[in-house]
């Protein structure tokens, strides 16, 4: 394994057929749990100081290096105020170790569809920045994923950094999940929501993405003609619309029919605390959390 310190070596290194890897969280749980055998070649990309960046624009919008770790995300000033959704999503990511190490350009590059970054990212309208030795594109996130593991990537290309446009005034974004469990749990479905009001406290503009209902992260559409109703009108909306665009399977830890509920009532509660968030009012990170949503805390001395 190869041990990049810098961008250009870690490129070089991938054209060459090297996997990178930075916490490398889900490549080696999907080899123990026999998904996939680790690649034979590797290149390390966790010493490179240009994929950790938290960057600021000069409009508001942020650059996050793909090597930004979860727990960076769930407690960056920035991120938790200005992009509360991807905050909310990465301080549900496993446990705090796994935060610690993981990162957003992993979390991105795996392409699980119940990943709980992917849906803020959509509602956030994030674009992501590939890179090879030939040369580098941008790829709007939900274009990036084109089925479960899978991406629009070319073999040669490395995620180096994804971009989030400056929200605009009075808006405010959030991500809730159904779990069974409140640590090392994947969503059974999620929902995220971005919400702009207008001067009378109505919905200006509304966006709602899914995870683990759909073979890849599900934008909801048909939520532009909500402009002007209230908050409780486009949350029921938001919820009923999810509910039927979702295309959940039936597995061991949901039947399909669960999951098209549920999807919607997270979807309406996702609308809600964004609603909030957007009228100014303060929920802490992670959403779920705060307002007491998916598992409940253990008892003192139980079993987790």
């Amino acid at each position: 394994m190869l041990i990049a310190s810098t961008l250009d070596d870690a490129l070089a290194a991938v054209a060459a057929g090297a996997r990178p890897i930075a916490g490398g969280s889900d490549l080696v749980v999907g080899a123990r749990h026999g998904k996939a055998p680790l690649p034979a070649s590797l290149v390390a990309i966790d010493r490179i100081a240009e994929l950790q960046t938290v960057t600021e624009t000069a409009d508001g919008g942020l650059v996050l290096g793909a090597g930004v770790s979860h727990h960076v995300i769930e407690t960056h000033p920035v991120i938790t105020g200005h992009f509360s959704g991807l905050a909310d999503a990465s301080a549900l990511v496993g446990s705090p170790s796994t935060r610690h190490v993981g990162t957003i350009g992993g979390n991105v590059m795996n392409g699980s569809p119940a990943m709980d970054t992917g849906a803020p990212l959509v509602v956030l309208g994030a674009t992501v920045e590939l890179r090879s030795t030939t040369g580098t594109r941008t790829v709007s996130i939900g274009d990036l994923w084109t089925g479960p593991g899978r991406t629009a990537a070319a073999p040669d290309e490395l995620c180096v950094a994804v971009h989030l446009p400056a929200p605009p005034p009075r808006s405010g974004s959030a991500y809730v999940r159904l779990e069974y469990r409140r640590a090392m749990e994947i969503a059974v479905v999620g929902a995220a929501a971005a919400v702009t009001l207008d001067a009378d406290g109505d919905v200006a503009s509304i966006s709602v993405a899914l995870s683990a209902v759909a073979p890849t992260i599900l934008a909801v559409s048909g939520l532009t003609g909500l402009a002007g109703r209230s908050v409780a009108d486009v949350a029921a909306a938001a919820a009923e619309a999810a509910a039927e665009q979702a295309r959940p399977i039936s597995d061991l830890r949901a039947s399909d029919r669960y999951r098209r509920h549920t999807v919607g009532v997270m979807a309406r509660r996702a609308v809600e605390a964004a609603a909030r968030r957007a009228a100014g009012e303060t929920i802490a990170v992670p959403v779920n959390r705060a307002l007491g949503i998916g598992a409940v805390a253990a008892t003192p001395g139980a079993p987790s």
